[in-house]
């Protein structure tokens, strides 16, 4: 933010005369003298900007002030600190006087900062890089600070919190227990994740503090819900164990709940179900005896402990976005995009192919949105090369593929139009570095949920 000094000054003319005066501001150094060009000067009377002017190579700038109203100047410059308050001065004369108004400002300290070197498209930049520690997960927190998941050796030896702002390490904090990856709640806020606990982060005063919140209650109170919008809920009841599951709006203002959409591989589920002609009598009897007790289907009790372990099972895909008050859902299943608005209305449909044959086209099942654009990219990988096409929520079309430079990236996200990823070169002792590299595309920013950092409370 450029500097700017505020001069506030009364100008009375004890003659009592009416009209013009003309107030001229020489601004110096007040270090050596010296004149000061370029000053950019407002001139206010009341609350209405009537002028501006800047200083001439000698430093001087002339206004035309009534000798009625009340007139003040700003005076701002990019290379001088702005002043305390200067004290009220009268002046008197006659109407046609010039009055001169000496000023001197302060030159602003010089301050270093750390070399930025901006790499072209395509060129990997180290965005973090260490000798102790390597990075298995990152997450980016709303004040574009990172944060980090590390170990020192091996992940069995303990993990780490790093809180990290591009240049320096802020704060950093060992976890009482091993570290999984890092999650999202719905409000944006990170979590780490351990095997027995979920461990809620907030940042304060630039350090990291946790909070243990119970994984059970975490797992399923947090985790289904997906995303807001206004006074919105968006949520699903998703098992990994269940070829389907269903998208729900909660409003929180009538308490009013509504499914808006249900997701099913139709193919699976009949593979699913069939499984239960194939076990012996035993197991039959057993998933009776649940189905007694749930209610729920035998056939799914079986599909579940025994069809879900077979190599035909595939746990399903179908995220949903938000962009500027637009709800999208990718459903794999059924091949197509649908959009609705905040309320969970649907308003489109488009077909999606680039999903179809993934052995052929590499095809991850992955589908990634940019945390500042809101932009959606689709990843690939074929021997090994990541690639990244540019979805068209429009359309349904894909950009040309935009080939990585590392083979095997870990962990693929996006920001800002650039692609961040963690990368170790293969058969080498360098740690794992978090890497960044520029897409060739210049998208906006858009409305996202990007998180508020509030903080957590234990149940």
């Amino acid at each position: 933010m450029k500097p700017i000094l505020h001069l506030v000054f009364l100008i009375l003319l004890s003659s009592g005369a009416f009209g013009q005066t003309t107030v001229r501001i020489i601004t110096r150094d007040r270090s050596n003298g010296d004149p000061i060009s370029r000053v950019y000067i407002r001139q206010y009377q009341g609350d209405s900007l009537v002028a501006t002017h800047y200083t001439s190579l000698k430093g001087i700038a002339c206004f035309q002030v009534s000798t009625t109203e009340l007139t003040s100047f700003e005076l701002e410059h990019i290379a001088f600190n702005p002043l305390e308050k200067i004290p009220a001065k009268i002046f008197s004369g006659k109407p046609s006087d010039t009055l001169n108004l000496p000023v001197r400002m302060y030159y602003s300290r010089e301050r270093l900062i750390d070399e930025v070197i901006i790499k072209p498209i395509g060129v990997p930049d180290t965005v973090f890089e260490s000798t102790r520690v390597s990075v298995t997960d990152f997450e980016f927190l709303p004040d574009n600070n990172l944060l980090l998941l590390t170990y020192p050796k091996n992940l069995k030896k303990g993990t780490e919190l790093v809180l990290y702002d591009g240049f320096n390490l802020l704060g950093e904090i060992p976890l009482p227990e091993k570290g999984q990856e890092l999650i999202r709640d719905y409000r944006g806020n990170p979590h780490v994740l351990t095997e027995k606990n979920v461990y809620g982060i907030t940042q304060k005063n630039r350090q990291i503090q946790i909070a243990q919140i119970e994984k059970q209650y975490y797992m399923t109170y947090i985790a289904p819900i997906v995303d807001t919008a206004f006074t919105k809920y968006y949520f699903s009841n998703f098992n990994p164990n269940y070829p389907a599951f269903d998208y729900f709006t909660f409003d929180v203002i009538d308490s009013s709940y509504r499914k808006i959409a249900k997701v099913q591989d139709d193919l699976m589920m009949e593979l699913y179900r069939s499984e239960f002609k194939w076990v012996d009598v035993r197991t039959k009897l057993w998933a009776k005896e649940k189905e007694n007790e749930t209610g729920v289907d035998k056939e799914v009790w079986v599909g579940m402990y025994y069809f879900t372990n077979s190599i035909y099972y595939k746990e399903l895909y179908a995220p949903i976005f938000e962009r500027n008050d637009s709800i999208f859902l990718f459903d794999h299943y059924k091949n197509l995009l649908f959009k609705y608005n905040f309320q969970g209305d649907l308003i489109d449909s488009i077909p999606i192919y680039y999903h179809l044959q993934p052995k052929e086209n590499g095809w991850k099942k992955h589908v990634i949105q940019d945390y500042e654009t809101g932009e959606i990219y689709m990843h690939y990988e074929i021997a090994g090369q990541a690639q990244l096409r540019h979805f068209d929520t429009n359309t349904g079309k894909l950009s040309p593929p935009v080939q990585l430079q590392f083979k095997y990236p870990e962990n693929i996200q996006i920001k800002g139009n650039s692609v961040y990823y963690i990368y170790r070169p293969f058969e080498s002792t360098q740690k794992k570095y978090l890497y960044r590299e520029r897409l060739p595309f210049e998208y906006k920013s858009q409305k996202i949920n990007k998180g508020t950092l509030v903080e957590l409370e234990k149940p």
